[in-house]
């Protein structure tokens, strides 16, 4: 990513781009002036609705079921206060920094729109949070990803309010009044309507779909790479991936990986020296042959998510909203199912592709499979193990990934005394990819470090112009092949190769890739 700039809401609705620029690189949010005095319109309008007699959910009602009470003009402001800190409820392991303030944003960017009726100070305080740093405790249980991410939104509005406790840009733990008065806040005192327009949308699954086709841009791309290095090392051929075979089958996913393979084995002496005559092997594995079909299918996947969060992003999502025409309406438009399906979509996509990393993997490590290279790779079979117990380790976590590919948005229970009797699970699909994106990188690592141990064996025969620029990046970090020493740092430190996108940087540098 190049340098960071400011983030404008709303110039437009907020892409991906821009959340993924004030999540994980910290840039600068400024408030659109003319979306501010939209905002004060559609507060005049709430504030008008304050006093009528006729019952209006969230301004002069209680919440959920008890939709249906009354409640009193002087105890309006307590009942804002109210909904903050009892929705604030999570409970578990601290949520990560870069999914509070994709939150975070993704309310700002809802409640600059005009459709919620907050007062633009409230609006302002939420962009004063993020531009200062201070991040919101927030648990990881605590949503069931309809009537919005409820709790972890709660935990953020407790926070603006001064209540609650905020973590520092350096990991300080401070309670939120302390944090905002070191940074010459306010907090905010809510007034009508404002609490439930903090806590009511899909932000937190959003947020977390934002930064997760973030990581798989460099994923898919590493995922390719690797297949290249796989085939390369395992003497496999490089015709199948022939842009006219492509063709041949017109999935856009699958003609980008085969591409991006076909280039990272471009000028490979190893694929050179066996495309003779006197090479009898037809065709490769599965794991070889098909991984552009594979990757491609992934890729596809992503990209139909991107559609439904680019949709999701322009959205207003609050209940009621206030309306173009002035209208204060209730709606269903926080319900999670549009982004819950495809955040379980991709946790699909990524079990299969680690899956089929792994099997590559595998193949290089069985004598009757690697096409003459040592047993496990090992420096001396038997006294050595090689990379027996990294595979183990590719294993155990495609064994979980799988596990975390059962769809959470098929699940609902009921909360709210039946009033919220169908809910979307989207929060927990969002926290179970996100976990199981971090089981590909590190497959994705293991078949990395595998493969560039299996080229250096091929030798006096050196790899092509990319994958050879990807075994020096990996040879940077991780030595050669050997006698057996402590794997685990060496997994670690390709992990880091994968995740930073150093190992899609480095094939970069010699070729484009996809």
């Amino acid at each position: 990513m190049g340098p960071v700039k400011n983030v404008l809401v709303p110039a437009g609705p907020v892409t991906v781009d821009d959340v993924v620029a004030v999540a994980r690189h910290g840039a600068h949010v400024e408030l659109d002036p003319a979306a501010l005095a939209a905002v004060e319109e559609s507060r005049a309008r709430v504030e008008a609705l304050a006093g009528d007699a006729e019952p209006h959910y969230g301004i002069s009602t209680g919440f959920g079921a008890l939709a249906t009470t009354h409640i009193p003009l002087d105890r309006r402001a307590q009942l804002q206060r109210s909904l903050v800190r009892s929705h604030a409820a999570g409970s578990g392991p601290e949520v990560e920094t870069e999914v509070v303030r994709a939150t975070m944003l993704l309310r700002l960017s809802t409640l600059v729109t005009g459709r919620t009726g907050v007062r633009a100070r409230t609006a302002q305080a939420y962009a004063d949070l993020l531009n200062a740093h201070l991040t919101p405790v927030v648990a990881e249980h605590g949503s069931l990803g309809c009537s919005g991410d409820l709790a972890p939104l709660a935990h953020c509005a407790l926070a603006v309010t001064g209540e609650g406790t905020v973590r520092t840009a350096d990991g300080e733990l401070l309670d939120a009044a302390t944090a905002l008065a070191r940074h010459g806040l306010e907090p905010v005192v809510l007034a009508e309507k404002e609490g439930l327009a903090l806590i009511n949308g899909t932000d937190g699954m959003l947020g977390q779909l934002a930064l997760a086709l973030d990581t798989l841009d460099t994923l898919f791309a590493t995922a390719d790479l690797a297949a290249a290095l796989s085939v390369e090392a395992l003497l496999g051929t490089d015709a199948v991936f022939a842009d006219d075979l492509q063709r041949l089958r017109p999935q856009l996913g699958q003609r980008v990986s085969a591409g991006n393979v076909r280039r990272a084995l471009a000028g490979s002496p190893i694929v050179a020296s066996h495309k003779g005559p006197e090479c009898t092997r037809v065709q490769d594995a599965y794991s070889l042959r098909c991984a552009p079909q594979v990757h491609g299918a992934g890729r596809d996947t992503a990209a139909h998510a991107r559609a439904v969060a680019e949709r999701e992003l322009a959205a207003a999502v609050d209940n009621p909203v206030v309306t173009p025409d002035g209208r204060v309406e209730s709606n269903g438009n926080f319900h999670g199912a549009p982004v819950a399906y495809v955040l379980d979509f991709l946790a699909i996509a990524v079990a299969d592709l680690a899956s089929i990393s792994e099997r590559r993997t595998d193949r290089f490590l069985d004598r009757a499979r690697n096409q003459g290279l040592p047993a496990f790779l090992a420096h001396d079979a038997g006294v050595d193990s090689g990379l027996m117990i990294a595979q183990y380790t590719a294993a155990g976590i495609v064994s979980e990934l799988k596990r975390l590919a059962v769809p959470a948005s098929v699940d609902s229970i009921p909360s709210s005394a039946m009033q919220e009797d169908h809910v979307s699970m989207g929060w927990a699909g969002a926290r179970k990819l996100r976990r199981a994106l971090d089981g590909l990188t590190r497959v994705l690592a293991i078949e990395v470090m595998t493969a560039t141990r299996a080229l250096d064996l091929r030798a006096p025969l050196r790899p092509g112009p990319v994958t050879g620029e990807v075994l020096r990046t990996v040879r940077a970090v991780v030595e050669g092949p050997g006698p057996d020493r402590f794997l685990a740092p060496e997994i670690e430190a390709v992990v880091g190769l994968v995740a930073s996108g150093a190992v899609v940087s480095a094939a970069r540098s010699v070729t484009e890739i996809d």
